[in-house]
């Protein structure tokens, strides 16, 4: 049984291998020569005139977050569409279980316009 799954396990361990090897090649072999120039970014030919690293507002943040739990939930929620309609026929347990996991989001959802993140100033 656990043989089978050997040529997965001995694909991921070269495919580990082979990402650290690289790193540890590029670390050796790679340009140790380190100036302004080079340590300054890129802007289209043009010099910066700006420091490429700026601080942003935590509001950023939370909104990427606040999207990508409820990007994850869509994932969550397609392959149950698919199958609900088979699924219904034998027990509605399915639809209670989804419908569950949509109050939670909700409540989620409810949370944080509560508490303002939505609102720019």
């Amino acid at each position: 049984m656990i043989g089978d799954y050997l040529p997965v396990l001995l694909v991921f361990v070269m495919a580990a291998g082979l990402a650290v090897f690289l790193l540890v090649l590029t670390h050796f072999v790679g340009p140790r020569v380190k100036d302004k120039v080079k340590l300054s970014p890129y802007e289209s030919g043009v010099d910066p005139v700006a420091p490429a690293h700026t601080r942003l507002n935590i509001r950023y943040f939370i909104v990427g977050l606040v999207f990508i739990i409820f990007d994850i939930e869509v994932v969550f929620l397609y392959p149950w569409a698919v199958i609900f309609s088979d699924f219904i026929k034998r027990s509605p347990f399915i639809l209670y279980e989804m419908l569950f996991f949509l109050a939670v989001l909700l409540i989620g959802y409810v949370y944080v316009w509560r508490k303002g993140v939505f609102e720019w100033e």
